[in-house]
């Protein structure tokens, strides 16, 4: 059930566009004119863009079995270890195929590990090896190599990103980092990525929703149910754009029975994974695939 904004409001965003160029004529001053084009541009860009609306399934797989046999309209796996022939295979199969990408912390792991200074690596991220929370105040230094792996992204031909541990604000990063920065180094992300044609999900920061789904295009949670913040994203529903929520941990048969129903009262999805993001999944109603 994937969409994309209709074809007539696409053209007709484009005659505003070409209006509002004509519009610049030697007697208009061309700062008047030019940050209404710049909304046209982007709404043009937005129009081509594709979206998931709500109901749109999804299946979320990075431990690199890479296998195909959940059938979901979206598969949402990892940018650096995932193969080209795989991305291929999905879309020859009719998916969508939307890169994960960690944008808020650094993972050592990873081949392009070595162009973080030491200056931007904070505290460790939890429980995950390896892996601490990035500077997102310095965006001299984040920006560039944000930009390479989305850049990475489009080349292998992915059709969205899936922008990782963007409430670096919200946790013990060692930086004093507020909620202002944050916002300023999100909005970046989903505008890089639609400078490069890629639809991009919020992924939690469930206490900026507010401003953070007027750029980005879908959201991902994890645990707002467990949590209790999934009516936060019913923003996203209400333009009928997807809310996937992400559980772990739940009993298959509390999952089906009180998850499922109240994610649905705002129009949202679920799934229930296990924490290592292998293939295995139950969605809604209670089916499981591996």
């Amino acid at each position: 059930m994937n969409v994309r904004i209709p074809t007539p409001a696409a053209l007709a965003v484009a005659a505003l566009l070409a209006g509002c160029a004509g519009a610049s004529s030697p007697g208009a001053p061309p700062s008047a004119a030019q940050p209404a084009a710049a909304q046209h541009l982007e709404a043009v860009r937005a129009a081509a863009r594709w979206v998931p609306a709500p109901g749109t399934t999804y299946q979320i797989q990075y431990d690199g079995t890479y296998t195909t046999s959940v059938p979901a309209d979206v598969y949402d796996v990892d940018m650096f270890d995932a193969p080209v022939r795989y991305i291929e295979k999905l879309h020859a199969m009719g998916r969508k195929v939307v890169c994960y990408i960690s944008v808020g912390t650094w993972e050592n792991w990873r081949p392009d590990a070595g162009k973080f200074p030491k200056s931007v690596l904070g505290k460790p991220d939890g429980g995950w090896p390896g892996e601490r929370w990035l500077d997102v105040r310095q965006t001299q230094i984040l920006e560039p190599i944000m930009t390479a792996r989305l850049q990475e992204c489009k080349k292998k031909g992915f059709d969205g990103v899936d922008p990782d541990n963007i409430d670096g604000y919200e946790n013990k990063t060692s930086f004093n980092i507020t909620a202002s920065q944050q916002l300023t180094y999100d909005t970046w992300v989903a505008q890089e990525a639609h400078a490069l044609g890629l639809t991009a999900d919020q992924k939690n920061d469930n206490d900026q929703v507010a401003q953070l789904s007027q750029v980005f295009d879908y959201a991902v949670t994890e645990q707002c149910f467990t949590q209790g913040w999934c009516d936060r994203f019913a923003v996203y529903t209400a333009r009928h754009a997807l809310v996937q929520d992400v559980e772990y941990g739940t009993p298959p048969a509390t999952f089906s029975g009180k998850v499922c129903p109240d994610v649905a009262t705002y129009g949202e999805n679920a799934i229930l994974k296990h924490l290592s993001l292998n293939a295995w999944i139950v969605t809604c109603p209670a089916t499981s695939a591996r």
